[in-house]
């Protein structure tokens, strides 16, 4: 009775394992776009996200798509707002962008948790990223989903 078991709980493991690796990583290229309790403009607006607000579609009904963010929120985003844009979000406060990779380039600017950033190049374990109102710089993977 427990080998039957064992294989069920194994396959049912392997299963979300397989949902969770095939999540799309998309990003919002709209400057604002409304995050929705369900797959149509008629269900509410439970927040907004900004133009590179990194996302993970977890499955699609039609033309919108359920997304998990950076802090596991999930909501409904119409398609039609996404683009597979390499981006970043922050995930730490105070964090240091700076003018060049690594600890010894100066600090351009600060920023705070959830906020979004385009990829423009990596170099080890630093991001060259513009943010949508165009300031760029530096930042280390270690602070970034």
């Amino acid at each position: 009775m427990k080998k039957p078991l064992l294989i069920v709980f194994t396959l049912l493991s392997v299963l979300a394992a397989a949902s969770v690796a095939q999540a799309e990583r998309m990003s919002v290229k709209a400057d604002i776009a409304n995050v929705r309790s369900g797959p149509n403009t008629s269900d509410a607006v439970i927040w907004q996200v900004e133009k590179y607000h990194p996302l993970n579609v977890v499955r699609s009904q039609g033309d919108w798509c359920l997304f998990e963010d950076f802090e596991g929120d999930r909501g409904w985003i119409h398609r039609s707002l996404l683009v597979a844009t390499k981006t970043v979000i922050v995930k730490k406060n105070k964090c240091n962008v700076r003018s060049g990779p690594g600890t010894g380039n100066a600090i351009l600017f600060t920023v705070d948790k959830g906020v979004p950033f385009k990829v423009l190049e990596e170099k080890g374990k630093w991001l060259h990223v513009i943010h949508a109102d165009g300031d760029k710089g530096w930042i280390h993977r270690s602070l970034l989903w």
